[in-house]
């Protein structure tokens, strides 16, 4: 019922906006807007986008995309659209900005046009620092449709037609999954497809390319398509090749199938690009860096990427949570259910990515200890519960890194990993081994019966587009997961969501034949993402995380950093008397072990100068699994592959 009641709320509102804008004829309201993107300039940072959109004359109102899927917030980048003009019969036509909702357009359309004709540039920010939207380099663009694209108000995406060509760079190859009907040199032709199927399609395009067949034996096609700032990054060894071959048949093995029709991994390889990834039905947008799949250690710190974005072509697309529906890219969402969204891909991610050999057993237990230790040393756990971190993700994905540990922000990634193997080895327990939380990915996102099953390949509509998404709750979380194992889920999880322990939940670890320790030495995970974020964590000792230039990025409130002064954007510039290096701050922690001098740090803060005493005598400190004996290995069991052995589905 309150799913019902949400849904209806939305159509009201847009049919609500539909009579404020003016009716739109039926003959408008069924032809599709027509999209020309020029791309020739993308290498410099400018897209030129045309709009022919049907209308009728009147007022109408255009709406810039604000919030956008996959992103959980009003992310749209409206500072980035410029060179509006719009005419209408050859006749410039006037537009105004909406004083309150800056991303809606108001203008009146002449009589006897039947369309309005609209063009727009959007300029990419360079340096690309760490905006999500810049998305092109001089090699590469990974053109995001809803960056160039104007709807009319009163209408669902989902029921606008659109259709669409890209003229590309000369000799710059493209992936996209949506259906092409023509292509040349430089221009491609798409078929008509609906306004939402547009933005959930991107496409890639890139001076060095290449597309690697992953399809497996029995199901629909997939392909991992590279683009890359140089061509040698392209050159992806055979075991990485054969780890996402075997990625795609995990995957669907847990699923219990695809609701896809076709599936594109894209990969950007590049150091000037944000690297993060985003989900779509279809297709997977994963930035890395340049040197990603020929570096060991980058290489293993971007093993988990491709398998999360991946789950979510079912958690996520295929079913996504009802507060997180916004039919017109206008609709405020509500991210409460990210725990359950990006908290259990986040866990699937994790279990995929060892179950395909991307990363190893060992590799993954060390970034399960990683995750386990940065939620340990999370100070804000005493007065933020993980659920008010998803309710307030909209705000705490734009959050500096300096603080986070007493700020908390999307914690739901990394404590939903924790989270979410508790509830599995529960599952495990409660069934003697029976189920686990495969089951209830199968008959929750698969469609299958909680016990097994195939879903079935391509869930579309009769003309052949991908359906539209089937929301859930919080109710429908917890009733399926006691029809897979009888418990209390509502309890279990409104007593993690609202915790204000300063411990994180390690009932999952212990339970599942494992100890959360700590070492003195750090493991291979936490070593590949320090070279990947050119980053030094000791947070787990002093306190300190910094930067590439030994700036202090962050500081662990109540550790002996924090304790002693010291504070993010402080540089230190000198240890126990010598000029400050990594390598000597890491040499005093280990001499400094079980003394009783102060660990002296002299840093810069601002035009000020100063001596920080540290109280810490631990040496150095990094989180790591130790196996319990006294328990059965269930990690061990979870993270081994399962393609071979799911009914109904055949690797």
């Amino acid at each position: 019922m309150a799913m019902a009641r949400r849904r209806t709320a939305c159509y009201l509102v847009l049919a609500l906006l539909a009579s404020l804008a003016g009716a739109v004829p039926a003959r408008a309201a069924s032809a599709p807007i027509r999209l020309r993107v020029d791309a020739r300039e993308a290498p410099r940072g400018i897209l030129h986008a045309r709009l022919a959109i049907p209308a009728g004359s009147g007022p109408l109102t255009l709406l810039y995309p604000k919030w956008i899927p996959g992103e959980h917030g009003p992310t749209g980048p409206l500072v980035n659209l410029v060179g509006i003009k719009m005419t209408a019969g050859g006749h410039p036509v006037p537009w105004q900005r909406d004083l309150v909702n800056m991303y809606a357009l108001h203008c009146r359309v002449p009589g006897g046009a039947g369309s309005l004709d609209v063009t727009l540039d959007f300029v990419f920010p360079r340096p690309a620092g760490e905006l999500w939207y810049s998305s092109s380099t001089a090699a590469i663009l990974l053109l995001a449709w809803n960056q160039v694209v104007l709807l009319p108000a009163g209408r669902s995406a989902d029921e606008i037609p659109v259709q669409a060509w890209l003229e590309l760079p000369p000799g710059w190859p493209c992936a996209t999954a949506l259906p092409i009907a023509k292509r040349d040199s430089t221009l491609v032709e798409f078929a008509p497809v609906s306004l939402a199927t547009l933005v959930d399609s991107p496409v890639l395009a890139g001076a060095h390319f290449r597309r690697i067949d992953v399809s497996p034996a029995a199901g629909p096609p997939c392909a991992v398509d590279l683009a890359c700032d140089g061509e040698a990054g392209l050159a992806a060894p055979p075991d990485l090749v054969a780890a996402w071959k075997r990625l795609v048949t995990e995957t669907n093995a847990l699923f219990g199938g695809p609701h896809y029709r076709h599936y594109d991994f894209f990969v950007t390889l590049s150091d000037h690009l944000v690297h993060d990834g985003l989900e779509h039905l279809e297709s997977s947008d994963n930035r890395v860096a340049e040197r990603s799949l020929i570096d060991d250690d980058l290489r293993l710190a971007m093993s988990e990427l491709l398998a999360h974005e991946f789950a979510h072509s079912w958690n996520g697309k295929y079913r996504r949570p009802a507060d997180l529906l916004s039919p017109d890219f206008q609709t405020p969402m509500r991210t409460d259910l990210l725990w359950v969204y990006e908290g259990l891909d986040s866990y699937l991610g994790f279990v995929l990515a060892a179950r395909s050999g991307l990363r190893s057993p060992e590799r993954g237990r060390d970034d399960l200890a990683d995750a386990a230790g940065l939620m340990d040393k999370s100070a804000g756990r005493v007065w933020r519960p993980l659920q008010d971190t998803a309710d307030e993700a909209q705000d705490l994905y734009g959050a500096p890194a300096a603080w986070h540990s007493w700020r908390r922000d999307v914690d739901f990634y990394e404590e939903g990993v924790l989270l979410w193997l508790e509830a599995d080895v529960l599952i495990r327990q409660k069934t003697g081994g029976k189920r686990s939380l495969d089951d209830f990915c199968r008959a929750f996102f698969g469609g299958a019966p909680a016990a097994g099953g195939s879903a079935a390949h391509g869930r579309t509509t009769a003309s052949g587009a991908p359906a539209p998404v089937v929301p859930y709750t919080y109710e429908e979380v917890v009733k399926t997961l006691g029809q897979v194992a009888a418990y209390d889920w509502r309890g279990f999880f409104d007593a993690r969501l609202h915790s204000l322990s300063a411990r994180p939940p390690l009932g999952g670890i212990e339970a599942s034949g494992w100890r959360l320790v700590w070492a003195d030495t750090a493991n291979a995970a936490l070593r590949a993402t320090e070279k990947a974020h050119e980053s030094t964590d000791l947070r787990y000792s002093i306190g300190l995380l910094l930067g590439k230039d030994g700036e202090i990025a962050d500081v662990v409130q109540g550790s002996a950093a924090s304790d002693a002064g010291l504070g993010p954007g402080m540089k230190p510039i000198a240890v126990n008397g010598m000029r400050f290096s990594i390598e000597r701050l890491r040499d005093a922690l280990r001499e400094g072990k079980n003394g009783s001098a102060p660990l002296e740090i002299i840093a810069e803060n601002g035009e000020a100068v100063r001596t920080f005493h540290l109280d810490w005598h631990g040496g150095e400190l990094y989180p790591a699994l130790a196996r319990d004996p006294a328990k059965p290995d269930l990690l061990g069991e979870i993270l081994k592959p399962r393609a071979a052995r799911v009914d109904g589905f055949s690797p």
